[in-house]
């Protein structure tokens, strides 16, 4: 999007370097990311990074608020409330489509928010990469608020890991090996010194948590949640002792109640600012708009795309048993701005945020980058297409 830094990076660009980051990468974690890596990192002109810091300060603004978890318990799933919930979010990502606006300006506008964790460790690793195999200038950063790479780990250091010996402290996840983010744990192990560990695998002992390593009984302390409920609750086949709704002796580092609170049951709570497309709940419509090719059904509790129509009529929302669970939201147009050696590509940013415990507000520490040719960004829109895929955003500090 910086036209002469684009221009510079395509230019000097070889398949070559691009294999051999991605080799490293491989070498250096004994791990190939089953999902496509960008051939390229994005440049954020200024004028769009403060259009991003301002809308997702739009976004704190609504959730950092006395009255947000009143206004958010309706996300909670009836059954599925976890005891000893948390302030608030450890995590918060806010993803943007980068649109043009009316005067033809880049435009960030809201695609989700999460209170979930995101890839903290491989992006910064990744990061690292691009900037060892190509031209990234020196005065551009993936990192915010002048983090420097090692105040940056000691910063998730410090949320994941706390006052705890790292041996007391686990990342859980289901089936964490068969996971696409794996390349993240493996990371995250790398960096912290935390096993990742199955749901099923964890032994309940009274109220205590253990895992096993080498063949010895390891009591949790702190668990670093990676488990999207969505899916744990499709897996009946899991034999587990360990259950959610259960009360233990463990802190969170990303209390789970939080991945429903701010999800996209949020984003009609979001209506109003520039930076957010239209978006209201299914129940509460008094009427089908006549430009449903405008907008976009979603349901409230799905990951990475799952069961979001896109081409839309009136027969897909008549078809909706449960109109509760789903929100109608406008459509926006992705901007092809990405110059590449074929067709442009479309972005889409992902603020990655940390909130401490005694901050008011969550702080913006790091991004995520998506780069798609198809007519939504993710793997089945982009099938046989190069520079595509997951990517970083570099800053002018």
């Amino acid at each position: 999007m910086i036209k002469p830094l684009r221009q510079r990076y395509n230019a000097s660009f070889t398949n070559e370097k691009y294999h051999a980051m991605l080799d490293e990468l491989e070498a250096q974690f004994h791990h190939r990311p089953p999902f496509r890596i960008a051939e390229t990192p994005i440049f954020i002109p200024d004028d769009l990074k403060a259009k991003l810091f301002e809308a997702s300060e739009h976004i704190i603004d609504v959730i950092a608020a006395p009255d947000f978890k009143e206004k958010s318990k309706g996300a909670l799933l009836a059954g599925q409330t976890v005891p000893n919930e948390t302030n608030h979010t450890l995590f918060l990502q806010m993803d943007f489509g980068v649109c043009l606006d009316e005067n033809g300006c880049l435009h960030p506008y809201l695609i989700e928010a999460q209170g979930f964790p995101s890839l903290y460790f491989y992006q910064h690793t990744i990061a690292g990469l691009y900037r060892k195999y190509f031209d990234i200038p020196t005065d551009y950063s993936h990192l915010f608020g002048g983090l420097t790479e090692e105040a940056y780990i000691e910063l998730l250091r410090k949320m994941i890991v706390g006052n705890h010996d790292p041996k007391h402290v686990i990342l859980l996840e289901v089936e964490p090996k068969e996971q696409a983010t794996l390349i993240d744990f493996i990371i995250c192990k790398y960096y912290l010194g935390i096993e990742y560990v199955c749901v099923r695998d964890l032994k309940i002992v009274g109220n205590d948590v253990y895992y096993e390593k080498n063949g010895q009984l390891i009591q949790v302390e702190r668990i670093y949640n990676r488990v999207i409920f969505d899916e744990l609750l499709k897996r009946d086949d899991l034999q587990r002792d360990f259950y959610f709704m259960q009360s233990y002796n463990v802190e969170w580092a990303g209390h789970p109640n939080w991945f429903f609170r701010i999800s996209k049951h949020t984003l009609p709570l979001l209506s109003g600012s520039p930076y957010v497309p239209n978006s209201m709940f299914l129940n509460n419509l008094t009427s089908i708009p006549d430009d449903l090719e405008n907008y976009v059904l979603k349901p409230l509790y799905s990951f990475s795309g799952s069961g979001v129509i896109i081409n839309l009529n009136r027969y897909d929302i008549d078809a909706v048993e449960d109109p509760e669970n789903y929100i109608l939201q406008q459509k926006v147009q992705y901007a092809p701005i990405i110059e590449t050696p074929n067709v442009p590509a479309k972005c889409e940013i992902r603020m990655l945020t940390i909130w401490e415990e005694g901050a008011a507000r969550p702080r913006i520490v790091n991004n995520l980058a998506r780069l798609s040719k198809g007519e939504m960004i993710g793997v089945k829109y982009n099938k046989n297409k190069d520079w595509v895929g997951g990517s970083v955003g570099y800053f002018k500090t």
